[in-house]
């Protein structure tokens, strides 16, 4: 199986006209012609994972945050990036990035934070076409019980594995219908009240976007990383189903660049 083959796979199940405009989503570094000896499924690109990647004997890297944003001037060890990128091309690395194509993908990174909370019916929000290609920028679906609203939070902390979630006040109604959108998704509060959302559940905000809602909305927002962590788990499933015989791994570095004391 060539890497070439794998990244087509991934790019069927998350084509990258669904990516949004600014984003840089697909191949990242290095020669997809090479048979692929292993993948190292990640959240983000640093020096450990490339190290990772090399001790688990796998040339394929699959980030959801691409390693390249922006065009790079220089390749020196100025800032990880490069060093990123040096040392991928020194041990012939192929690094891809399936990043806001897999946010706005159906069975996407949205999907996958239902489906730990056991939502139920669950739909796009906010949808969109590009292409003929149907996505959205967030879903919407149902508990399998209304809960109260310190209990549901209890839950959405219990199945993130985060210490603490940032909120506004307590929902003094029933919560049932939960709206998505893994990442920084504050842009789509407008949209969750307009669907009929009780809870809306992403990874960060801006101060001032919680103000407003009280009693329309029970916010809660559990961390970039934490929201996009089961990620992986979609990447290992389509690469299992449709190149069947490739080594997968789910990385053992936790990338996220924020401690919490």
């Amino acid at each position: 199986m060539k890497i070439k083959q794998v990244l087509s796979a991934l790019e069927q199940f998350a084509p990258l006209p669904l990516q949004e405009s600014w984003d840089n989503a697909g191949l990242q570094v290095g020669l997809t012609e090479a048979e692929v000896s292993g993948a190292l499924l990640c959240l983000d690109v640093n020096e450990q994972i490339v190290d990772e990647a090399v001790t688990k004997g796998c040339n394929l890297i699959v980030s959801h945050h691409p390693l390249l944003f922006r065009g790079l001037k220089q390749i020196s060890d100025a800032d990880y990036v490069q060093r990123c990128v040096i040392k991928a091309i020194k041990h012939d690395i192929v690094v891809v990035s399936m990043h806001t194509n897999l946010d706005n993908a159906l069975d996407g990174v949205n999907w996958k934070i239902a489906e730990h909370l056991g939502l139920k019916d669950t739909t796009f929000f906010a949808q969109k076409t590009v292409e003929g290609i149907e996505g959205g920028n967030g879903v919407i679906g149902n508990l399998p019980s209304a809960m109260d609203a310190q209990s549901f939070i209890e839950l959405v902390k219990r199945q993130f594995h985060v210490a603490c979630a940032m909120c506004n006040e307590l929902l003094r109604r029933p919560i049932h219908r939960v709206a998505i959108c893994g990442g920084a998704g504050d842009f789509l509060l407008g949209d969750a009240v307009e669907q009929g959302a009780d809870a809306f559940i992403t990874g960060e905000m801006h101060y001032h976007q919680y103000f407003g809602y009280e009693q329309r909305l029970q916010i809660c927002v559990i961390g970039h990383y934490q929201s996009e962590q089961y990620t992986c788990e979609i990447f290992r499933d389509i690469i299992k189903r449709e190149c069947p015989g490739v080594k997968t791994f789910i990385t053992e570095v936790s990338t996220n660049p924020i401690y919490y004391l």
